[in-house]
């Protein structure tokens, strides 16, 4: 077991490495010069080339690009990731103001996806089918199917216009959570229950099923204690990588809602060429993918001792 997360954190550190130099060089690669642009916002015109040379100095740009990347990493490694033209506040604080209301989002909508997705998925496969199967799978590929904004803008105009029984936008009570959660989490509770499904249906029909059934196990028994905990390794993949995804990926629901977090502020700093803040967005949202894979990885452990052992047959 030692040795597995000893490989698991040197993939973990390679992996966070790769992640550096893609947002590093996304910002190298954005249009328009970045002493420029600082300028711009605060002369509020274009400027003279001497300042923007004395700024591209100011600002390292003269250098090469290596010693650019190196200095950029070091002063990452240690949360120092720029200071944002847009907010006048250093990046890493700027993301530490609506890290917490993404978080709480991204928490509220994965919870609500394992609670709809698994059972759906469970029910679906023991079900198969029957009436109850076809309607987890219909609502599963409808679900899977709408784009995040229009379900937003559907679930406002039922609960909020018509019924007025949510708030459609703002942040502050649990009752804003509500609608925002609901559509984060409709896209992943479908895919987790069509692979649910699938996954358990597939383990239903192993031998040790059969056995277990034979000896006489009742069909909870069987369903908890066999089926579902050898399905649970692929299902584990695919709900850390959902987890990624919410955290990283609420851009265009923290926009619709009005919700003061991490994607709202990356869409205002795209909108402001904010390079610094767009690329600790980047670095955050990746290491995140990064750090979740990790901890996916030691569940398989976990679940299957054959992984951390290295016999996977």
């Amino acid at each position: 077991m030692t040795r597995y997360v000893v490989e698991r954190v040197a993939w973990l550190l390679v992996s966070l490495l790769s992640v550096s130099v893609i947002t590093f060089g996304l910002g190298v690669l954005a249009p328009g010069d970045p002493a420029e642009v600082v300028l711009e916002h605060r002369l509020n015109q274009p400027p003279p080339r001497e300042q923007v040379l004395a700024q591209r100095r100011l600002m390292g740009l003269d250098r090469p690009l290596t010693a650019q990347y190196l200095h950029w990493l070091a002063a990452a490694s240690h949360g120092d990731l720029g200071h944002s033209w847009l907010k006048g506040l250093r990046v890493s604080t700027a993301l530490g103001e609506r890290i917490p209301r993404t978080a709480a989002l991204a928490a509220a909508a994965a919870v609500l996806a394992v609670l709809i997705g698994l059972p759906a998925g469970i029910l679906a496969a023991v079900r198969r089918g029957s009436i109850a199967d076809h309607l987890c799978r219909v609502g599963a590929l409808l679900a899977a199917s709408v784009p995040a904004y229009f379900a937003a803008y559907v679930l406002i105009l039922m609960f909020a216009v018509r019924l007025h029984l949510l708030p459609a936008f703002g942040f502050g009570s649990a009752s804003n959570l509500v609608l925002p959660a609901v559509t984060l989490a409709l896209g992943p509770a479908a895919v987790l229950a069509r692979l649910t499904r699938s996954t358990v249906l597939e383990t239903l029909g192993e031998d040790y099923v059969r056995t277990a059934r034979a000896k006489g196990a009742g069909t909870v028994a069987v369903l908890i204690g066999h089926a579902l905990r050898n399905a649970m390794v692929p299902l584990l993949t695919v709900i850390g990588l959902l987890l990624g995804h919410l955290l990283g990926g609420s851009l265009v629901v923290e926009y619709v809602f009005a919700w003061p977090g991490m994607g709202d502020l990356a869409i205002s700093a795209v909108h402001a060429r904010d390079y610094p803040l767009i690329q600790g967005f980047v670095l955050f949202a990746g290491a995140v993918y990064v750090v979740v894979n990790f901890a996916v990885d030691l569940g398989y452990a976990w679940l299957d001792p054959r992984i951390r052992t290295g016999r996977r047959s």
